[in-house]
């Protein structure tokens, strides 16, 4: 029976064994290497893009607050240029004021009364003066008060020096109103304050 010697050709098929699996194992490694490198660009592209869209958002939203703030500046100078107008027609209905207020203070003075001063603050008017008695003196008061353009009398002082011919001397105090100013647009901010005017009248 003759011998065949397989030591050689088992050594083959281990090395050929081996240089597969080296080769596989080699494979497998740049495969992995290959869908590593894929994956971690794919994710570095979608953080990329995500990063776009916040800086994007960003700036909008930049733009959107400035544009809130000019809004909000322009409702502010609405606002004020809106309190100029109320002011300015005020006082075009203010502007006769004065006329009507000594006007009434001659159609409400009584006769037995007669003026020695007259004084306003803003629009709260002082009169003082000399009445023959007490009773002119509640008749002057209520013709005040039926006045358009005086309101809400107040006596402060009423006395007698010397004898009962000499009269009683009276401080009163009114309110200067203006039916105008009630009646117009803006009239529930309440009127404008003229500016401070005193007098005399006899």
């Amino acid at each position: 029976m003759p011998r065949i010697n397989l030591l050689p050709w088992r050594e083959a098929e281990r090395k050929r064994k081996r240089q597969e699996f080296g080769v596989g194992a080699v494979a497998a490694l740049v495969g992995a290497a290959l869908v590593y490198f894929v994956v971690n660009w794919q994710m570095q592209s979608a953080i990329d893009d995500q990063m776009a869209r916040n800086n994007y958002l960003k700036e909008e939203i930049t733009q959107l607050d400035k544009q809130i703030a000019e809004i909000l500046d322009l409702e502010e100078q609405k606002k004020r240029l809106q309190a100029r107008i109320t002011v300015i027609e005020q006082l075009e209905l203010s502007r006769p004021e004065i006329v009507h207020v000594f006007d009434q203070l001659v159609r409400t003075t009584p006769d037995g009364i007669y003026l020695t001063s007259v004084k306003q603050t803003d629009r709260k008017i002082e009169l003082k003066g000399v009445a023959q008695s007490s009773t002119r003196v509640a008749s002057y008061m209520r013709n005040i008060d039926s006045s358009e353009w005086l309101k809400d009398p107040a006596l402060q002082i009423l006395e007698t020096k010397g004898s009962t011919d000499a009269g009683s001397q009276f401080t009163l105090n009114a309110t200067q109103e203006n039916p105008q100013l009630t009646a117009a647009p803006g009239a529930d901010k309440g009127p404008a304050k003229p500016a401070r005017r005193t007098g005399g009248a006899s």
